[in-house]
């Protein structure tokens, strides 16, 4: 029998008994898993997943903090290849719908017996191989859009005027391109190469459709060794998902095709005359993918110059105490993709995002402890902290102690310095 594919797992449940039985009874690695971190809380679990990239995290649906679905949306924006199950004592289907979009691949109910889990483990182990073996089977069919889509993206047109681009508008409806002759969807051009210069296989055009059909209306094609998609979309849509399918034909490719893959995204134009700028913005952004450490990069991405890490870490100094700082807002605010964002933290700060801002805030907030007479509560909302409990774990957690037991130290320390003095 050969050997299985292994795949590494974080365990996340706030319940410490149930998530002590289930890291040390599973019989992780015969199921064909490697367990690489537990959490009791859904904030330490998405930590977890950003320092570790984990191929499956299964998790409670309803922690302290963060819930399973807020983690399910969270994980999504950082390693959006990676596969969910959830683990609950609530018999709530529609409560886990809300997060199906984001990898869901099991949904379990507690209690949960270990043999139980272990042949859920099984068919999810089943699962994740069945998805990356159809991600690697060839598929040479390029539909009936080719013959419309490959010349406008290839070639330049000169001199476009409206009624050119209005009968183009005609042949893309008759196509299924656009929906309608109203239809003013926006147009971006996505390529993907191999990183080490290779030609793309055909099986690794059926896989950047396959993740294009999940978010977008697409035509996607190979070309000069390179796999081109025409993407659609209104603003919302392009804010919303480009980043992320970006990030996902990349970390999928790796898994599952065992190869490292560069992406380049162009800007988004509004007729289909302009497809070849666009495409010559994206060729020149997956140039620039070369120096990216996530492996993506966006036209935007390559007017911005170095010091990316640098100028992040000057946004969390200035915004620390943002309740809403997150990784995601972080990665808008400087128009990168979150998963190159904390690439590059992780490369050039030595750790992960969430680490830098929960130990600032703790640094914060320690000062407050110390020189004023605010209350804890204040403190943990002048620090970000909206939940005063999860401030108070952090800060124990950081520190090795409880912000009022710290106060007791300093009455105490300065109560004896009067007394001897």
């Amino acid at each position: 029998m050969p050997d299985k594919n292994i795949y590494t797992v974080v365990v996340a449940d706030d319940e410490d008994e149930l998530r002590e039985a289930v890291c040390t009874m599973t019989p992780w690695e015969a199921l064909g898993f490697h367990l690489v971190g537990s959490a009791s809380n859904g904030l330490d679990a998405l930590e977890l997943v950003e320092r570790l990239e984990p191929d499956l995290l299964l998790t409670d649906i309803r922690m302290p903090f963060i819930s399973g679905i807020e983690l399910a949306r969270q994980v999504r924006e950082i390693r959006p290849a990676m596969h969910i199950a959830f683990l609950s004592g609530y018999d709530d289907f529609e409560y886990a719908k809300q997060a199906i979009q984001y990898n869901i691949i099991s949904y379990m109910l507690k209690p949960l017996t270990m043999d139980g889990l272990a042949a859920e483990l099984k068919v999810i182990h089943e699962k994740i191989d069945q998805r990356y073996a159809s991600l690697r089977r060839l598929d040479n069919n390029q539909g009936d859009r080719a013959e419309f889509a490959i010349p406008l993206v290839l070639e330049h047109y000169d001199n476009p005027s409206d009624d050119i681009e209005a009968t183009l508008r005609e042949q893309a409806v008759a196509c299924g391109l656009l929906r309608g002759s109203d239809d003013r969807s926006l147009l971006v051009v996505l390529t993907a190469a191999m990183s080490d210069g290779t030609p793309c296989a055909p099986g690794f055009t059926r896989l950047v459709e396959q993740l294009a059909n999940k978010y977008l209306r697409h035509f996607v094609f190979a070309a000069s060794g390179k796999v081109v998609a025409v993407l659609l979309g209104n603003l919302s849509d392009f804010e919303e998902y480009l980043h992320i399918l970006a990030d996902e034909i990349c970390q999928l490719t790796e898994r599952a095709l065992g190869k490292r893959v560069l992406v380049g995204v162009s800007r988004s134009v509004t007729a289909f005359t302009e497809l070849n700028g666009a495409y010559r913005q994206a060729l020149e952004a997956l140039h620039a993918a070369v120096e990216s450490e996530g492996g993506v990069s966006f036209t935007a991405d390559t007017r911005k110059g170095g010091g990316l890490c640098e100028r992040a870490l000057e946004i969390i100094e200035q915004h620390y105490m943002d309740e809403a700082l997150s990784l995601a807002s972080l990665s808008a605010m400087l128009d990168v993709s979150p998963n190159h964002l904390s690439a590059c933290i992780k490369k050039t700060a030595g750790e992960t995002f969430i680490n830098i801002l929960v130990r600032r805030r703790m640094e914060a907030a320690q000062q407050l402890l110390l020189t004023t007479n605010l209350q804890v509560r204040e403190i943990a909302r002048r620090c970000g902290y909206s939940d005063q409990h999860y401030f108070s774990y952090c800060f124990k957690k950081y520190n090795g102690t409880s912000p009022g037991a710290l106060r007791r130290q300093r009455a105490a320390q300065t109560a004896s310095g009067e007394a001897t003095s």
